[in-house]
């Protein structure tokens, strides 16, 4: 249901898949995907006989996925959820979706490609790549965007003021912060690019968390296709798709809160990693799984042992980048 060759980032390509628009809640401690919509080509949503033999209501047509997107952030906020920004890679960048988001009062980063136009404070059309080569080489900015196994992530990031073009009302056109983000891999020098826009003063610290929070996302997805199934779904009708999809996201969300409160919860020790949901799997399966195949303070010292010996393996994966990184 609603194969058909088109885009995917899973397959790096154009090729015969399916694909789904997902819209996941980020915070510091924890991130869960929160709503799903399977994408329908044009072709495929105006085909009569193939929707009525898959069962797609009568309600759904064709809709982009900016459009999508649009829909769902609108009804997670109808529903209580509490943001403030709205991040999405170059898919998302349309103008109808960045104004649909700043009509919810939030701001939004959004990737770009290098040749996306942009207008300057004077009014003159640029590349993106074309402004951001006017950065001077000492207007480039470190700044951490987290901290893995192999150390602290940092990349130079620069950002100018552009003129915003999507504002719900054009008369708030010049309402808001708007800038153009680049940000340059220390080694590589690969730049990318991102459009961004807040509803008040913000500054380039909280520009870079959001955008580097995004890439969290990717984490959510690999937790829920490699464990609880999300790509695994064989199915053919849209109420099978639909309750694949649900019990798949309900278990990875199950799994990263349990988690993040185990976490939270517990004393910090400096010698273990925090609790990762691979591990908590392990867990529940060692513990919960009749018949168990070793007691249970095995099982519990086992875990303990895997978390101490990855806490080592990054404190010195730490210790060698940070050699590497002294002038």
């Amino acid at each position: 249901m609603g194969a058909g060759r088109q885009y995917s980032g899973a397959i790096g390509g154009v090729g015969l898949c399916q694909v789904a628009v997902h819209l996941a809640a980020v915070t510091a401690t924890v991130k869960v995907i929160i709503d799903r919509v399977l994408y329908l080509p044009a072709d495929w949503a105006a085909d009569e006989e193939r929707r009525e033999v898959t069962g797609v209501p009568e309600e759904i047509a064709f809709a982009t996925k900016p459009q999508q997107a649009s829909a769902m952030v609108a009804d997670a906020l109808a529903t209580g959820i509490e943001a403030r920004w709205f991040a999405g890679d170059e898919v998302y960048c349309g103008r109808e979706l960045r104004r649909g988001i700043r009509s919810l009062g939030i701001g939004y980063t959004v990737g770009i490609a290098a040749s996306y136009q942009v207008t300057d404070g004077a009014g003159r059309r640029w590349e993106a790549r074309e402004l951001i080569n006017k950065v001077r080489p000492g207007q480039w900015m470190r700044r951490q965007t987290g901290h893995g196994t192999k150390g602290t992530r940092e990349y130079d990031w620069a950002w100018l003021d552009v003129r915003p073009d999507d504002a719900p009302d054009e008369n708030e056109n010049g309402a808001g912060t708007s800038v153009l983000v680049a940000r340059r891999h220390r080694y590589t020098g690969e730049v990318s690019y991102f459009r961004c826009w807040a509803p008040g003063d913000v500054s380039l610290g909280t520009l870079v968390e959001v955008i580097s929070r995004r890439w969290r996302i990717e984490e959510t997805f690999q937790l829920a296709k490699g464990f609880t199934g999300l790509d695994q779904g064989q199915v053919t009708c849209w109420n099978s798709w639909m309750r694949w999809s649900l019990f798949s996201l309900i278990a990875a969300a199950v799994l990263a809160l349990t988690a993040a409160a185990v976490h939270e919860a517990t004393e910090e020790r400096p010698e273990l990693v925090p609790l990762t949901c691979p591990e908590l799997i392990r867990l529940l399966r060692a513990l919960s799984l009749p018949p168990p195949a070793r007691d249970r303070d095995h099982v519990l010292h086992w875990t303990a042992w895997r978390r101490r010996h990855q806490a080592i393996a990054t404190a010195c994966h730490q210790q060698r980048h940070g050699r590497h990184d002294q002038p």
